[in-house]
């Protein structure tokens, strides 16, 4: 095994290593498997009701914390801080409604019209994995283990390797919370390790939210030990304007929904498929705000300031998908430039003309990059937005809601929204299709992934 510590916190916005953190041991990942088995036992035995309260405590802490949360993956993953307050805070209503709704979403279910007795039964399946991504450090982990925990399974966390600053702050809340030792835990493990604990049989589920590269290995790893696995991976969610009554507003919007975090969401508006109509002024209305943004300095800034990505990688690779997709002909509009220093700024930029021949058509573009489509009909529209293998989300505006419906109940997605970039909540669940992956989070699905939904029947 590597000696060299691979979690690391690397200041995105200057490229300087900030703390680097151990691999755990072998022997360290025994003892976390062995801890996650024996407090199973008695997690799953404890009452609904304590385990509810104390998973409400951890909410209460993440809303509490949300100010030092967001400064630490400010330089983690290099988000605002402000931002990554706001993250802080909705990890704490996600896991505040499965504290408060737990009970009745895990309620038996009476099947009628038997003699006896026959119900499905809700309980758990014990230890579960979670491999979770470093572009929402906070969200991510808590819709995968506030259901799990209010369910009674146990969680045992492989948080990405930049994030150790915050995955040692999240195992914190929880402890705090009084969660007794063993029901959650944090491990800095190695790839090699994952697959060792999914091959474990203490070990009953997996979840991994990440790319498809990784969903793919680790659905490999648990379909060979038969392991229950829910994948939240990538996607090139298409974003359909229709018409449009305000232009200029309806730029606004799309450029600050594909701007969240960076663009380094997964269900980002990441094809914007554009009528002919209004085409053109969106494109210029698109450019001139790409046009006007500038770099973050400092923690916080305005919305014309510009965050870096998580590393310079990350920036690199995304100008080399804009560059060939320019020498085969697109057209830059704005943006699209990184620095010649270590940091991992990205201007945000605006790209029409893609074809499918170039990279930017096929491949997610994980970063600040509006690409624009146009369109001459309704129909051109559904074929260009399911031309891809992703199938996360969709979204399909018009000011007539009729025929906005009527292309929207086409997508290919396992999220498909009408007039709104997308619809958000705790109790709204979250997942995709094809080669986004299956399962869903949050809402009263995300608790139902990892149960045991067991017939319970008592002849009369």
């Amino acid at each position: 095994m590597s000696t060299t510590p691979p979690y690391q916190v690397t200041d995105p916005a200057t490229g300087e290593v900030i703390e680097t953190f151990p691999f755990a041991t072998d022997a360290e990942v025994e003892e976390a498997l062995e801890r996650s088995k024996k407090a199973y036992a008695a997690w799953r035995s404890t009452p609904i009701e304590e385990r509810s309260a104390i998973v409400k405590r951890a909410a209460d802490l993440f809303t509490e914390r949300a100010a030092e949360l967001g400064r630490i993956i400010r330089t983690e993953m290099g988000k605002k801080a402000s931002s990554g307050a706001g993250e802080a805070e909705f990890s704490g209503e996600i896991t505040a409604y499965y504290a408060d709704r737990g009970a009745d979403l895990l309620k038996e279910t009476d099947l009628p019209g038997h003699e006896g007795k026959a119900v499905i039964q809700r309980l758990p399946l014990g230890p579960v994995l979670g491999v979770m991504p470093w572009n929402y450090p906070y969200y991510q982990v808590a819709r995968f283990a506030a259901p799990n925990l209010v369910a009674g399974n146990t969680v045992i966390l492989k948080h990405a390797e930049n994030c150790p600053r915050s995955s040692a702050a999240i195992a914190k809340i929880f402890e705090d919370a009084g969660l007794p030792e063993g029901v959650y835990q944090n491990l800095y493990a190695t790839h090699e390790q994952i697959a060792t604990m999914i091959a474990d049989p203490r070990v009953r589920a997996v979840s991994l939210t990440g790319s498809e590269r990784a969903g793919t290995a680790v659905a490999e790893a648990a379909g060979r030990h038969l392991k229950k696995v829910v994948l939240e991976l990538g996607g090139s969610d298409p974003y359909i304007i229709l018409d449009s009554d305000d232009i200029d507003e309806a730029a606004e919007t799309a450029w600050a929904t594909r701007l969240e975090n960076v663009g380094q969401v997964c269900n980002g508006n990441k094809r914007m498929i554009v009528n002919e109509g209004v085409y053109d002024d969106f494109v210029a209305a698109l450019t001139k705000r790409a046009a006007a943004m500038k770099p973050l300095e400092g923690e916080d800034g305005d919305d014309t300031a510009y965050s870096p990505l998580v590393a310079r990688k990350a920036a690199e690779a995304l100008r080399a998908q804009i560059q060939d997709a320019v020498d085969k002909g697109a057209t830059l509009h704005a943006g699209g430039e990184i620095s010649d220093g270590p940091d991992a700024f990205f201007a945000p930029a605006v790209l029409t003309g893609v074809t499918p021949e170039m990279r930017a058509y096929t491949e997610e573009l994980f970063g600040p990059v509006a690409v624009v489509y146009k369109v001459s009909t309704d129909e051109e529209a559904v074929e260009l937005a399911n031309a891809v293998e992703y199938g996360l989300g969709g979204a399909v505006f018009s000011t007539d809601e009729a025929r906005a419906i009527a292309v929207a109940q086409q997508l290919e997605v396992g999220m498909a929204n009408v007039n709104t970039p997308a619809g958000e909540g705790a109790d709204v669940p979250f997942g995709g299709t094809k080669r986004s992956g299956f399962g869903r989070e949050l809402g009263p699905l995300g608790i139902d992934e990892f149960l045991n939904k067991r017939l319970f029947y008592v002849e009369r």
